[in-house]
């Protein structure tokens, strides 16, 4: 069993930029494909960008986000840069069973999820 922890949300103003970080224990997840998420109340869980176990592959949906990994701390990490008021989010990461196959994965194949952490953005 793995568990997730995000951390490096808060309070920024519009045009800024966070750093979000995902730390798993209990597990490795050098071979788990990672994903970040956000959610609004009353929303649909969004997703904001994915990468393979090997960094090889990734996605993001939004040309102001950066996902990045490092496997030796068994962290991933998503960077926002200029962000907006609509930002604001409770962000989260997710993270598949470890396998061989080096891919993305749609949100309903991720098996792990951690708590969230608050990003809220001033204008």
């Amino acid at each position: 069993q793995v568990q997730l922890v995000e951390s490096g949300g808060g309070l920024v103003q519009a045009g800024g930029s966070l750093r979000l970080s995902c730390k798993a224990t209990g597990r490795t997840i050098s071979r788990s494909a990672m994903a970040w998420f956000r959610q609004v109340p009353g929303k649909e869980r969004e997703v904001l960008a994915s990468i393979s176990w090997s960094a090889r592959n990734s996605f993001t949906a939004d040309y102001r986000y950066s996902i990045s990994r490092d496997n030796a701390k068994n962290t991933v990490y998503l960077q926002i840069d200029n962000l907006r008021s609509e930002d604001t989010a409770v962000y989260s990461c997710a993270a598949r069973r470890p396998e061989d196959l080096d891919s993305l994965f749609s949100p309903p194949q991720y098996d792990y999820w951690g708590r969230g952490t608050q990003v809220t953005v001033s204008s």
